[in-house]
């Protein structure tokens, strides 16, 4: 089917959708898109032309694809909920909305039938209308190579295609993930799409960590790696908040205050850091998903001069990674 300019300039193909971005094959032509990324205020580091987030009106070159803003995720599914603008009345947590415009039944059994695949077919709204609109050449593939099972990656998020102009938003785990996710959509497209990466590391795991641990001390018998009834108290905690988390490593790291032999102190705080991650995997904790280090009295945080401050320097601390 052809279009004229006519039709190109008064209607675009547009869609709605929800979702994260996964690693694809690479386009036919040669060379990777173009990526514009976006620091974590939203505010661009290094600026592309671009068409404003509305922009439907004549004049703009090929079809739109938005993508509404996307809820937090869920569990389970990992599916982010959608809203189109203004929200569709039948929207509900766990769904994928997509709407908009598209040429044809093809292209639209197509996106569904991707979507479906990524999130499920009870989590997907068809809102998607099948109009008298124009796309770039390859519009339909293009569009399908950004449907797939890393969308669940990002959540609160926002893909809005407009022609070969992609606009990404939403957060994620960490900034690898951030640069990556925009990579593996540049890769997978031809070099007249530009992508603006505005996805953003959300407030962070660490932030969860260092709330349950409250600045509390993590206790053990004197001399010794065995945990206090005290400190078992503060593991169950941290346990069921690292149960939360979605990243992928969590690093317990020993320290002691500098009283006596380093070499044993360093020895003492690889072994309370081994007892901690013990305790947290008899508490459910995956052991691949922690690691421990034991640095002794070399990262401390007050002054051993005082009894206070070898009390504040004998610390697990807890690092979550990527």
């Amino acid at each position: 089917m052809t279009y004229s300019r006519t039709a190109i300039g008064a209607l675009l193909a547009s869609l709605l959708v929800s979702g994260l971005f996964s690693t694809l094959a690479h386009a036919d032509n040669d060379g990777p898109a173009r990526v514009t990324p976006v620091d974590n205020s939203g505010i661009s580091i290094r600026t592309t032309a671009l068409p404003s987030p509305s922009s439907t009106t004549a004049g703009s070159a090929g079809p739109a694809v938005n993508t509404a803003g996307l809820a937090s995720g869920t569990t389970g599914a990992g599916t982010g909920a959608v809203t189109a603008s203004p929200p569709p009345a039948n929207a509900a947590p766990g769904q994928v909305v997509v709407g908009g415009k598209v040429p044809d039944e093809a292209t639209k059994a197509a996106v569904l039938a991707r979507l479906r695949d990524t999130y499920g077919s009870a989590n997907v709204v068809d809102q998607i209308e099948v109009a008298d609109v124009a796309t770039p050449p390859n519009w339909s593939a293009n569009v399908q190579k950004l449907i797939g099972p890393q969308l669940k990656q990002i959540s609160k998020g926002q893909l809005k295609i407009d022609g070969t102009q992609i606009d990404v938003k939403g957060e994620v785990r960490n900034e690898s993930q951030r640069q990556q996710l925009a990579s593996d959509m540049a890769n997978a497209l031809n070099p007249t799409y530009t992508i603006k990466n505005g996805l953003r590391v959300s407030a962070s795991e660490q932030g969860l960590l260092d709330q349950t641990l409250a600045n509390r001390t993590i206790e053990f018998e004197t001399g010794s790696a065995t945990l206090t009834p005290q400190g078992r108290a503060i593991l169950d905690q941290m346990a069921a908040a690292m149960l939360k988390m979605a990243t992928k490593t969590v690093a317990i790291i020993g320290h002691t205050d500098n009283s006596g032999n380093r070499t044993s102190n360093i020895a003492l705080s690889q072994a309370r850091a081994d007892a901690v991650k013990g305790y947290l995997v008899a508490k459910g904790i995956p052991p691949q998903q922690m690691s421990t280090t034991g640095v002794g009295p070399d990262q401390p945080i007050a002054s051993n001069d005082t009894a206070d401050g070898r009390a504040r320097n004998r610390r697990i601390e807890f690092r979550a990674g990527s």
